[in-house]
């Protein structure tokens, strides 16, 4: 045996195959699709958009047929316009009141409520939260404005205000909309967070006497920090870009709820300057990646 053994070649793995045994190219033929995907929906837009971020480009007339380069011109008119810092500044109120605070804070509240109540009535608050989500926004959005209308709405009718709450409360309206509407995410990764929290800590917390806020920020909360981080950096990106509430407002009025994503809308579509909208919608990815960053910082803190 042990002549064989020495005598034996060594085994040579063929360069040309995977773990799988499938083959380079059989392996490249299960990607494809997927990677055909990625290049139509993913890449090809955003070199569309840088592209046209140099150029004045305009969805209709002469420059939409031959656009001339520009240079960084859109984006030195970005940054010195006034409309766009105000959208700016709205869509940072907007993911600090409707996500950081809003979803983040209502989550963790109906998660740590919910795991002590009797599972008929936390399957109830759970599908009823999870339908908000999960509906389209187009049947929200008119939910929404059906619930808010100054002349039949159903929240008019209950507190008989007679207010046009779309229209003198625009921004509030948003927040509000966004928070009803993306709060189930938070709850259901705070419900699988504090699973993490060891029964046996809750126990000896409540042996030695401690109360319920007490165990909450001394057992429960330095347990769930980093899932705490991780669903912030998620729901203020998803936030700071989601288009849902120009579904309700449009905007206005009078730009009163012009947050970013409805900006880079009104500019491109409205008002036809693709150019201007492309530079516009590269800042807001440095300004998501900046984010980003900080976060993950954060959390590298919080690690060490």
């Amino acid at each position: 045996m042990a002549p064989e053994a020495a005598g034996a070649a060594p085994s040579r793995v063929d360069g040309s195959a995977d773990a799988a045994g499938l083959g380079r190219w059989r392996a490249f033929g299960f990607t494809a699709p997927a990677l055909a995907l990625i290049a139509v929906f993913l890449v090809f837009p955003a070199l569309w958009t840088l592209y046209i971020g140099v150029t004045n480009f305009r969805l209709t007339g002469a420059e939409a047929r031959s656009p001339s380069f520009v240079g960084l011109e859109n984006y030195r008119r970005a940054l010195s316009d006034e409309t766009f810092w105000n959208s700016l500044w709205l869509t940072l109120l907007f993911v600090l009141g409707s996500a950081v605070l809003g979803q983040n804070v209502l989550g963790f509240l109906l998660a740590y409520a919910l795991r002590t109540t009797a599972k008929v009535v936390r399957r109830t608050v759970e599908a009823l939260v999870l339908l908000a989500w999960i509906l389209p926004s187009s049947v929200v959005a008119f939910l929404w404005i059906a619930m808010l209308d100054r002349d039949a709405g159903t929240l008019d009718n209950l507190l008989g205000t007679g207010l046009a709450w779309l229209v003198e409360y625009p921004m509030v309206s948003i927040i509000v909309f966004n928070v009803w509407r993306g709060t189930a995410f938070s709850m259901m990764l705070y419900s699988a967070a504090l699973t993490s929290v060891p029964p046996s800590h809750l126990e000896t917390a409540r042996l030695a006497g401690s109360g319920r806020w007490q165990t909450l920020r001394d057992v429960v909360l330095p347990h769930i920090r980093r899932y705490a981080l991780t669903n912030t950096l998620l729901i203020s990106l998803w936030t700071f870009n989601d288009f849902t509430p120009f579904l309700l407002t449009a905007g206005g009025p009078g730009r009163e709820s012009e947050i970013v994503p409805a900006y880079i809308y009104n500019t491109a579509i409205v008002g036809g300057d693709m150019g201007y909208s492309g530079a516009i919608s590269l800042l807001v990815l440095l300004i998501n990646l900046g984010l980003a960053l900080v976060y993950l910082r954060a959390s590298k803190v919080r690690a060490a």
